[in-house]
């Protein structure tokens, strides 16, 4: 027997690829009025976020869901950045106080300290997923993150990526290179 169709239900399919998030222009793209997903909040089961955002409780917590919210509080196109992107691969022991997230249009929605905001255009092949998590790849990170982290650490965590199949051959010698270091 096949599970009803819902509106809930289809909330819950896309937040479930979202660790749990959902926004209000996901329920527009599954055909759920914003007046449904109020609904649904309203019943339980479906924490109001932020505007525009919501999270199902049911939705397991992993140590990932904090870089999920922050691209989506900051919308449409948004990308983790910078060390975000290190601590979300583990690498360069990086413990961000601060989230970065970039995006190419003016961003001005109210966020928690936690989150920064850094509004810059980069070409589409310096964008990633990393589980459904967009960011910029691990070698647009180890570069934007010189003078931000230490560059001995940096230095370990181009060879741990290298290693981990997250940069490329080709560009380790390169990253080693504008990082100062003979490859």
């Amino acid at each position: 027997m096949a599970l009803a169709e819902t509106y809930r239900r289809r909330l819950y399919d896309r937040a479930l690829d979202q660790y749990g998030y959902v926004t209000t222009g996901d329920a527009q793209d599954l055909g759920v009025p914003a007046v449904e997903l109020r609904k649904i909040t309203q019943r339980g089961g479906v924490e109001h976020v932020a505007y525009g955002l919501y999270r199902f409780d049911d939705v397991p917590h992993t140590g990932r869901d904090q870089f999920m919210e922050a691209v989506l509080r900051v919308g449409p196109e948004a990308y983790l950045t910078h060390d975000a992107v290190l601590a979300l691969h583990e690498l360069g022991l990086v413990n961000p106080r601060r989230i970065r997230v970039g995006t190419p249009k003016r961003a001005r929605p109210r966020l928690p300290e936690y989150i920064e905001v850094l509004q810059r255009r980069l070409n589409p092949d310096e964008l990633t997923n990393c589980e459904g998590i967009p960011c910029t790849t691990v070698a647009r990170a180890l570069l934007d993150c010189r003078g931000l982290v230490m560059g001995e650490r940096l230095v370990d965590a181009a060879r741990e990526a290298a290693r981990s199949g997250l940069l490329r051959k080709s560009e380790i010698s390169r990253i080693l290179t504008e990082l100062g270091v003979a490859a």
